[in-house]
């Protein structure tokens, strides 16, 4: 089924036609032209059923015993096939916030997410009959489809090389945006914009992943430290070396490198001792 336009007629021309032929009935009945008036005043009712409005953003599906003959998507008042049956479909954009999801991420922890869905109808034929009602179906895909983008990534990952729901939201939500979309295409809508408005950790395991997150930063965090305290240390013995300010064997280097890490790695500040004799 694809949208196609239908035979219309400016509304106003219609009325003027259809009061032209109601008068020239009358007419003829008080003058007793019976042949002639009876047929006129039957085509101006047939016509008269024809006359439909169209609001701004909505488009009118029309069907004649169950034929599909088209649509009218301009507003205004128009005359269109007799005895027909005329169904409004909106053409605005409009929102739709999913219920909070609880599914399980690619690692299998359980969490809990939602989005708001901006769509519009661009084909009211498919809108009307390829789906039995589309704002259901629209519904039902997006959750859907919510449950499959979230499926495949991790909520959050503090190796910065995957793709995670938490640090990359313009990333998904563009590839839920294109999932939702190809979903959509059967009932004739258009996704216009896609986004997550609640991500979070199931009630259940909040604790644990907040004490694991916490870990996780620590240890990344330490682990940036002791590269920039190795780097350091380098770098100390070897602009010692390179000015020759103090000529240092193997035992001098582990000494003041270990010196350097303990001051540097330590959580707490390190305490000076002044060492007044010799390192031997």
């Amino acid at each position: 089924m694809k949208e196609k336009n239908v035979f219309q007629v400016n509304g106003f021309i219609g009325i003027l036609a259809i009061v032209a032929l109601l008068g020239l009935g009358v007419w003829l009945l008080i003058n007793e032209v019976f042949a002639v008036a009876i047929p006129l005043l039957a085509v101006a009712v047939l016509l008269a059923s024809g006359i439909t409005i169209v609001q701004p953003n909505k488009a009118a599906v029309v069907t004649f015993f169950g034929k599909y003959l088209g649509s009218i998507r301009n507003n205004g008042l128009y005359l269109t096939v007799p005895l027909s049956l005329r169904r409004n479909v909106s053409l605005r954009v409009r929102n739709f916030n999913s219920k909070r999801l609880k599914v399980n991420d690619v690692e299998g922890n359980p969490i809990e997410i939602a989005a708001v869905i901006v769509f519009k109808v661009v084909d009211s034929a498919k809108a009307v009959f390829d789906v039995d009602n589309y704002e259901e179906f629209v519904e039902i895909q997006s959750e859907t489809a919510i449950r499959h983008v979230a499926t495949k990534y991790p909520y959050d990952t503090f190796e910065g090389a995957d793709l995670t729901l938490r640090g990359n939201a313009e990333e998904v939500s563009n590839e839920l945006t294109a999932d939702l979309q190809a979903r959509l295409n059967v009932a004739g809508v258009e996704v216009i914009e896609a986004r997550l408005t609640h991500l979070a950790y199931s009630t259940e395991i909040a604790q644990a992943m907040l004490q694991r997150q916490q870990a996780t930063a620590i240890i990344s965090a330490r682990q940036k430290i002791v590269e920039g305290a190795v780097g350091m240390a380098k770098m100390a013995i070897k602009q010692l070396e390179a000015d020759n300010t103090i000529d240092l064997d193997d035992e001098r280097k582990v000494q003041m490198v270990n010196n350097l890490l303990v001051a540097i790695v330590a959580e707490k500040p390190a305490q000076p001792v002044i060492n007044t004799g010799t390192l031997y």
